[in-house]
């Protein structure tokens, strides 16, 4: 089908006589007025709010929206490139599905708005903050000192809070061959989880050792999670 579209209200006789149609010149098309000058669109973002369990009920799944999405974009412009990541949040993780959708993926109004947020809950008392947003764990208002590897393992855990996550799985996810360390194995694990806990203090049971299996995050009255304001790992 073509999507050319003529302008009914627009008399014929003011085209050129000597043109004809197909040989009109085309319009320029409008500047987005949030473009500032100086800068060109090169593409956009189309935040969809859906869990995995309204998509069920809908008789669908994420990885089937994504692909009618992308195939869409395809048919009406088949230069366009794609390129679709799924947002993630803890579990129980309060609001609209598309506001979590836009914080995880860096909306700056979103940001903006967390940001300030963030700034109040810096003032609350005591407890345990895993900030997935600034990469950080705060303990009774103090920032824990972790390492890289050492918040990567707790957010894993955090991100699949109450499933027991074997060590295999940790160890497949979370390195890799650029790493700098050995070939990590259970017992890198087992060392990082440790120091970890160590650094934890008085909340180190909330990473939990099930034993003959691996570990399992468990969030008591005094935790709180930030949600995640980088893009998700996870694509389709």
């Amino acid at each position: 089908m073509s999507l050319a579209h003529i302008d009914t209200a627009r008399p014929l006789r003011s085209i050129r006589p000597d043109l004809s149609l197909a040989e009109a010149p085309a319009a320029p098309a409008p500047r987005i007025r949030a473009v500032p000058e100086g800068t060109e669109a090169r593409g956009f973002v189309l935040y969809v709010g859906i869990d995995e369990a309204k998509a069920a009920a809908a008789g669908t799944s994420l990885h089937r929206i994504v692909e009618a999405l992308k195939l869409l974009a395809s048919d009406i412009a088949p230069s366009a490139e794609t390129y679709a990541a799924v947002a993630l949040a803890p579990e129980g993780a309060g609001g609209r599905d598309v506001d979590v959708v836009r914080l995880a993926l860096q909306d700056p109004s979103a940001l903006a708005k967390h940001r300030t947020a963030d700034d109040e809950l810096d003032r609350a008392p005591g407890g345990v903050v895993v900030d997935i947003s600034r990469k950080r764990v705060i303990l009774d208002n103090e920032t824990a000192s972790l390492t890289y590897k050492e918040f990567e393992l707790l957010q894993y855990l955090v991100l699949r809070e109450g499933r027991t996550i074997e060590r295999a799985e940790l160890i497949s996810s979370l390195w890799n061959a650029a790493d700098e360390e050995d070939a990590p194995n259970e017992r890198t694990i087992d060392v990082h989880v440790r120091r970890l806990r160590s650094k934890l203090g008085r909340y180190e049971d909330i990473v939990r050792t099930v034993r003959g299996v691996g570990y399992r995050f468990d969030r008591h009255a005094d935790v709180s999670i930030r949600q995640a304001t980088t893009p998700s790992p996870d694509i389709f």
